[in-house]
């Protein structure tokens, strides 16, 4: 049988599947993203707009496709108090979240989401999103927000 040398240049020139984050890992990130938005989802109170205020780090930058960008954690709070709070909740799409491990940092959280309008119960928004989260010192923290796809859903859900 010949050696398989020259499959070699083709096996390193192909992409490597993704790290896919281990179940200790996920289940942290997945209970952190329902604390996050059980927190954003209540902000009309200010004691759970300070605690979701608690897990972003002061200088997050927050990427949104058509909000623009923040680049503290002051700033994207007076986003959320002025355009969230009271008019709309967050729900996580069943199934979407992926969690990634970010070596010597924390983890990378994918998904997909859908916003509800609080007064008629709605949700006729959907957009996709990516968090990077870093452990320090034994806490973890947001430091990067991207929130994108910003779409209608069709047909438009209502909530649970």
């Amino acid at each position: 049988m010949k050696p398989l040398l020259y499959l070699l240049p083709l096996l390193l020139a192909a992409p490597a599947a993704p790290a896919l984050a281990d179940d200790d890992l996920t289940t942290t990130i997945a209970a952190l993203d329902h604390a996050v938005f059980d927190s954003f989802n209540r902000c009309q109170d200010p004691a759970q707009l300070e605690r979701h205020a608690g897990y972003f780090d002061p200088a997050v930058e927050f990427y949104h496709d058509t909000g623009g960008v923040t680049w503290t954690r002051e700033a994207m709070l007076d986003n959320t108090r002025r355009h969230a709070c009271g008019r709309y909740t967050r729900e996580l799409i069943d199934g979407s979240l992926q969690v990634f491990p970010i070596k010597d940092f924390g983890a990378i959280a994918q998904g997909s989401h859908r916003f509800c309008d609080t007064a008629s119960g709605t949700c006729e928004g959907l957009a996709d999103f990516v968090m990077l989260w870093h452990l320090h010192d034994g806490r973890w923290s947001i430091t990067r927000v991207l929130s994108y796809g910003h779409r209608a859903a069709h047909p438009p859900a209502t909530q649970p």
